[in-house]
């Protein structure tokens, strides 16, 4: 993703009952899940370590603004699909 892009990628995730919409954006790193703040919707370090997976693989924390709207599921589900919607909409990068 180039810095002038203004393009966003999508990918749609799903683990269990949970479904994730993922857009992506160029920017400073930036995560919101439904409104929030990612570190506000996830109180478990371990939630949180799970949705950044897909940007630390591929060297991009940091660089790409993530925003999610999440449905069903627990917080386990839903972080899990979070995390496959990431690595969809990362592929198209």
């Amino acid at each position: 993703m180039t810095e002038a892009s203004t393009e966003a990628n999508y990918g749609t995730g799903r683990r269990k009952t949970a479904t994730a919409r993922v857009f992506l954006r160029a920017g400073n790193g930036e995560m919101t899940v439904n409104g929030m703040g990612m570190d506000d919707y996830f109180s478990s370090e371990v939630l949180k370590m799970i949705v950044r997976q897909p940007l630390q693989v591929v060297e991009k924390e940091g660089e790409i603004d993530m925003s999610a709207t999440v449905r069903g599921g627990g917080s386990s589900g839903q972080a899990g699909a979070i995390r496959h919607g990431l690595s969809r909409a990362l592929r198209r990068v």
